[in-house]
């Protein structure tokens, strides 16, 4: 575990705008191969690219990476149906297989990388085991949606000397926090990273993980800066979170489909001109409610009023740019505050997201 990488695999890179220039020009041409959906192109723009003098891990993160992270962006902006942001994303993580990597003489250490249950955004976490592949790590990478059951017996298994969990999703926090404590209390250390921890980091501060990092290289250069501290008992339980002895979260979560349900028939009643809305927009207002009713229950279990109001104001740019009011959320959040009438921390998130909403001037596509 003392051999020092070869220099491929360093993490420190000198800043180059040559190269970030030349890793653009590439993440252009994946780019096109990708929305167009052509595999075959797609595989020949990163073999070129390395040919070219392009690291693998520039490639992994400044090509596959960026071009992932602009499907995301024209897929809000309604510039991308979700089969072609699917398409694009499978031939991302498609060409991620082509990338080189030497086996070193010996491997720094054992990495489990995993999403964490329910988590099926799987191309954060398989860009970051790729990243430490390169960099002499011994990698096991688990894929999305890891039960924290199976995800405790890999460790054991294997012997990881820490565990990598993703979550994009803040929705996923509950599930992330049962897994960073029982990752924990089985004497492992756990990393997180993804958006769904916050911008900041401030849930995995929360949830009390041993390490946070906001994006792949940052991740590994904290592993190859030493081992992660080994944590020690007593081990942070799901429960101890003080605010949440007042029970509301774990009643909005009980309640979530009635809630969805009767939040949808209160519309039906309220608003007549649903009457008219085909099978496919009734089926879209109701994803909206059960979204907005699982943000709030996350909201709820870290307390925390950004994380509702922001993803409202998410979902209101996306409305909008498919030509949809942003102001059409208001109703449903209403209706969801008269029935949550005697949960006092749900009612305030729920009027922090409604002024969030009316307040803001949103812009027409």
């Amino acid at each position: 575990m003392t051999t020092t990488p070869a220099p491929h695999r360093v993490g420190a890179r000198l800043a180059s705008p040559e190269r970030d220039e030349r890793a653009a020009e590439w993440a252009g041409k994946l780019w096109t191969a990708a929305r167009a959906a052509d595999e075959y192109s797609a595989l020949d723009v990163v073999t070129n690219a390395l040919d070219a003098g392009l690291d693998a891990e520039t490639v992994l993160l400044e090509v596959i990476g960026a071009v992932q992270h602009r499907v995301g962006a024209e897929w809000a902006a309604n510039r991308m149906s979700v089969a072609d942001e699917h398409a694009a994303t499978a031939i991302n993580d498609r060409v991620i297989a082509a990338l080189p990597a030497d086996r070193p003489a010996e491997f720094l250490g054992r990495i489990t990388v995993a999403c964490v249950d329910k988590e099926w955004h799987a191309l954060p976490a398989r860009l970051l085991a790729e990243t430490l592949r390169l960099r002499g790590w011994q990698v096991g990478y688990l894929g999305a949606q890891v039960p924290t059951a199976h995800l405790i017996g890999q460790v054991h298994r294997t012997g990881a000397d820490a565990v990598c969990l993703s979550a994009a999703l803040p929705t996923r926090l509950p599930l992330a926090h049962a897994a960073i404590t029982a990752v924990q209390a089985a004497g492992t250390p756990v990393m997180v990273g993804g958006l769904g921890f916050g911008a900041d980091g401030r849930y995995a501060r929360l949830m009390g993980a041993d390490a946070w990092a906001p994006e792949a290289r940052a991740a590994a250069d904290r592993l190859a800066a030493g081992p992660l501290p080994r944590p020690r008992p007593p081990h942070q339980a799901v429960d101890d979170l003080p605010h949440l002895a007042d029970q509301e979260y774990t009643m909005v979560t009980r309640s979530s489909r009635d809630l969805v349900r009767e939040t949808f028939q209160g519309l039906e009643r309220r608003y007549p001109a649903m009457a008219a809305y085909d099978d496919d927009q009734r089926e879209r207002t109701a994803e909206d409610l059960a979204h907005i009713v699982d943000f709030l229950a996350a909201a709820l279990y870290v307390d925390d009023p950004d994380l509702f109001t922001g993803f409202l104001t998410w979902t209101g740019e996306i409305l909008t740019a498919r030509g949809v009011p942003a102001r059409s959320l208001l109703p449903g959040l209403d209706l969801l505050e008269e029935r949550l009438r005697d949960f006092p921390r749900a009612r305030r998130l729920i009027r922090a997201g409604h002024d969030a909403i009316s307040t803001r001037p949103w812009e027409t596509p």
